[in-house]
């Protein structure tokens, strides 16, 4: 059973602290045992509450020694006043004892605070892309409805964490798992015309095979630590055969050659509007070695990383 904490900010809001919390609990019941433990964490403890009033019986945060799996900053109002010592000590330890940290709606801001998200991909609820202007450092913000980057989640609020979570439970219990509790919620693709992400999988790629489907979802969601061709036929309930054959007439190339390009974009994207170390863009995108890295990149986009820097500098 993984343990799962929420630390819940005074502003927080009552839709997207749901969104996180419902879909685990919707595992514990579709699961033949508890899969998920969480606990729920404020600053002073007793009740927390919502931005509409809403309350959440929650532990002070300073009571628990953060030994969870994944621990969660719940935030939003003005997360950028939120200077709390303790709160940031406690977050910095959690990360030390290899808790996987995320950040749900502003919760990227405190993250950013706590010094949580050097060299890190991450996302936040547009409300707060400014607040990362005034925030000096050299952050690697996306404009998307969420983003995993190896310990790091985070997602942009509202309904997002429906989405990143259901990326999790995939990733721990398989596609098939995920997708009765996506169900359950009656949970679509439909977003609002601001929504920070990219087009849904479906707009892009067309109608697919659920298990294609799936394995494309894992593959956006695993860059730095990227699945093997096992991984993803066992996560989708498939045998390998299959799902290389399936993967193959619904979109034409190897499966491993398509997840190769995916890290490839993500790549050439922090190439060209960061100044990050090429080596440190090899580690974020899932590469053994600098070598190894340059080598792919060379072979296809035809010109090596530190070439495509040169032609469109960050900015």
């Amino acid at each position: 059973m993984r343990r799962v904490a929420f630390l819940l900010v005074d502003g927080f809001a009552l839709l997207s602290t749901a969104a996180a919390l419902e879909p685990f609990r919707a595992a514990n019941l579709f699961a033949p045992s508890p899969a998920y433990e969480v606990t729920l964490l404020s600053a002073s403890g007793g009740a927390a509450e919502t931005l509409i009033g809403a309350q959440f019986r929650t532990q002070a945060f300073r009571d628990v020694t953060p030994l969870f799996d994944m621990v969660f900053v719940v935030a939003g109002g003005d997360p950028m006043r939120v200077n709390d010592p303790a709160m940031m000590a406690w977050l910095r330890q959690a990360a030390r004892n290899g808790c996987a940290i995320g950040g749900i709606s502003g919760g990227a801001l405190i993250l950013a605070k706590a010094g949580l998200l050097e060299g890190r991909r991450f996302t936040v609820h547009w409300h707060h892309y400014e607040d990362f202007e005034r925030l000096s450092g050299p952050w690697l913000l996306e404009r998307r409805l969420f983003v995993i980057d190896r310990d790091r989640y985070t997602c942009a609020g509202g309904s997002a964490p429906l989405d990143m979570i259901h990326a999790i439970i995939a990733r721990d219990h398989g596609a098939r798992f995920a997708q009765r509790i996506s169900d359950w919620f009656i949970q679509t693709e439909i977003r609002g015309a601001d929504a920070p992400q990219q087009a849904s999988l479906s707009a892009r790629y067309g109608v697919l095979p659920d298990s294609v489907m799936a394995v494309l979802e894992m593959m956006e969601t695993h860059i730095a630590d990227p699945l093997s061709q096992e991984q993803l036929a066992e996560l989708a309930c498939i045998s390998a055969r299959q799902l290389r054959r399936q993967f193959q007439q619904a979109l034409g190339q190897p499966m491993m050659a398509h997840y190769l390009r995916v890290r490839l974009e993500v790549a050439r994207d922090l190439v060209k509007t960061s100044h990050l170390p090429m080596s440190e863009v090899a580690v974020m995108t899932g590469f053994v070695s600098q070598t190894h890295f340059s080598d792919a990149y060379r072979r296809t986009f035809d010109c090596a990383p530190s070439s495509d820097r040169r032609k469109k500098g960050p900015t």
